[in-house]
């Protein structure tokens, strides 16, 4: 499944373009702090498989404003290199590939 245009960015990492974005509102979890931040990644030029990377940080619009840092495309380079190392294959088709990176994420209870 392809990534919603709107609200996403490119990157570029290592002569290839990605896409990747961030959900613009919390999920229910993430609005309580419960669960962290997620985004997504794909290939920009011919989407297949989807990375899901979990991070460590709360979403930046949670409901109780617990501060997190923001998300940073030179993070985002990182975790792709990281994904693409584990087995991602960005042009293939299946299901996303999920990369945890939330070791250290402090719940809001």
């Amino acid at each position: 499944m392809a990534l919603v245009k709107k609200g996403s960015r490119l990157i570029n990492v290592d002569g290839t373009t990605f896409r990747w974005r961030l959900r613009g509102r919390p999920t229910y979890d993430q609005g309580l702090a419960h669960s962290p931040l997620t985004y997504a990644v794909e290939h920009a030029g011919r989407p297949g498989t989807t990375l899901v990377v979990t991070t460590n940080q709360p979403h930046p619009s949670n409901w109780f404003e617990m501060q997190g840092s923001p998300i940073l495309p030179a993070q985002v380079a990182d975790d792709i290199r990281t994904a693409l190392a584990a087995g991602w294959t960005p042009k293939s088709p299946g299901s996303p590939f999920h990369l945890d990176q939330s070791a250290g994420f402090v719940s809001s209870h």
